[in-house]
């Protein structure tokens, strides 16, 4: 499993977990059991390869982190979204952009512009051109205004 594929895991692990107000340890034990696991390679090539290690590491720590800050993560979407409230924007779209803020402000070993460019291409597998547009809005604007030396550093 590539860590492009533990990104895409842990994005549908968070929509998940927002969509049904589950518990994160628990969803991710009972997601990775043998059993349950070893189901879902039959419906989608995504869970053909189980996640290494360290590809484990990642998907938990990101999917826990992002159920712990979601407040603090919703808040710079709806910043970044000009006028957007997070309950208007795709459910696909916001565990995306959840998951790349939360990279990009907690998760030091994943360099910002993978995790931007990373979240973009995710999000064209689910939404329209539109809402990857959208996303990618969002994702420099939170840099632009958060990070401003650093984006402009990446813009020369």
């Amino acid at each position: 499993m590539t860590r492009t594929s533990a990104r895409e895991v842990a994005v549908q692990l968070c929509f998940a977990a927002s969509a049904n107000k589950i518990d994160p340890a628990q969803m991710l034990d009972d997601f990775f059991s043998d059993e349950h696991y070893g189901s879902l390679s039959s419906e989608q090539e995504l869970f053909s390869d189980y996640p290494d290690k360290k590809q484990m590491a990642y998907i938990r720590t990101l999917t826990t982190l992002v159920s712990e800050k979601r407040e603090e993560l919703d808040a710079y979407i709806e910043r970044y979204a000009h006028g957007w409230k997070p309950e208007r924007i795709s459910r696909t779209a916001l565990a995306v952009l959840r998951c790349a803020i939360c990279e990009i402000l907690y998760m030091d070993e994943v360099p910002n512009a993978a995790a931007i460019n990373e979240a973009v291409e995710l999000d064209k597998n689910y939404d329209e051109p539109d809402t990857v547009a959208f996303v990618n809005g969002v994702l420099g604007g939170f840099m632009r205004g958060e990070f401003p030396d650093t984006a402009a550093q990446e813009q020369e």
